[in-house]
């Protein structure tokens, strides 16, 4: 498969499709998610931390706009970390691609772990490190669907 047409397609047709791809993306996510031990905590830490409540009882429907706001937001860096690597490695190809999502995974996972987690309110260390790994398991779902469907969409474009 040819990655050359990525750089191709303008970026103002780009963001766009990293905001349609980020739709199944969280579908996928929110699947993955809902299977582990901790289920949707990671969602209701954002509304935890947001609302300065236990996540257990955090508001349901600031953890779900919290959570489908940074997924689609996600794919919007996405694309926008996909461009800043073709202008660094000479173009689009397998190396960009490869390199924004594993820095994008890196920066999701890292994020979470070092900004809300922690502040997370009535969250002991044992329950943290479970939900932590499950939003780990959760963020490399959401890329692996995310980042072929950019890919596909973007040379569907081309």
């Amino acid at each position: 498969m040819s990655f050359s047409g990525l750089s191709t397609v303008p970026a103002v047709l780009r963001f766009p499709i990293g905001l349609l791809a980020a739709l199944p993306a969280l579908f996928v996510m929110d699947r993955v998610m809902t299977s582990l031990p901790e289920g949707t905590s990671a969602p209701a830490v954002a509304a935890g931390v947001l609302s300065e409540t236990a996540i257990d009882d955090a508001p349901t429907r600031v953890a779900a706009a919290a959570h489908y706001l940074a997924g689609l937001g996600t794919g919007l860096l996405f694309v926008y970390f996909s461009l800043v690597a073709e202008a660094v490695l000479g173009g689009s190809s397998f190396l960009s691609v490869a390199a924004t999502t594993v820095v994008l995974y890196v920066l999701m996972v890292a994020f979470f772990l070092v900004v809300p987690l922690p502040r997370a309110p009535g969250v002991e260390d044992t329950r943290r490190r479970v939900i932590g790994r499950d939003w780990a398991i959760s963020a490399a779902a959401y890329l692996a669907v995310l980042a072929p469907l950019v890919v596909g969409l973007t040379l569907a474009a081309a």
